[in-house]
């Protein structure tokens, strides 16, 4: 099955780095079954510490499922749970900038 590999970029609050490790360090079993179902694998996250940018890699199939996560539950409580700690929209999902892919080697 082919995959596409995106990027994009996320904000974390000042201070806030110990606490988003350890919220993601016990990711819900839930959240990463949703994650996986959806076609999502080999999620990334990395933190820019001096800038507080989180900078995300993962891999999607192309029959992917993740333009309906918004709506699920599961990840409706996930935002909620990680919005005191990074910028979010209204909505409660994280503010999220895609990112070009400008060089890549297998």
């Amino acid at each position: 099955m082919s995959t596409e590999k995106i990027g994009f970029r996320m904000f974390l609050h000042p201070g806030q780095a110990e606490e988003y490790k350890r919220r993601h360090d016990a990711i819900w079993p839930e959240l990463s079954a949703l994650l996986k179902t959806s076609g999502v694998s080999d999620y990334s996250i990395y933190l820019d510490e001096e800038h507080h940018v989180l900078f995300a890699t993962l891999r999607r199939t192309a029959t992917h499922g993740m333009d309906a996560l918004p709506a699920h539950p599961v990840m409706q409580r996930w935002w909620a749970y990680m919005g005191d700690i990074m910028r979010a929209n209204p909505d409660g999902s994280p503010v999220v900038e895609p990112l070009p892919c400008m060089f890549h080697m297998d």
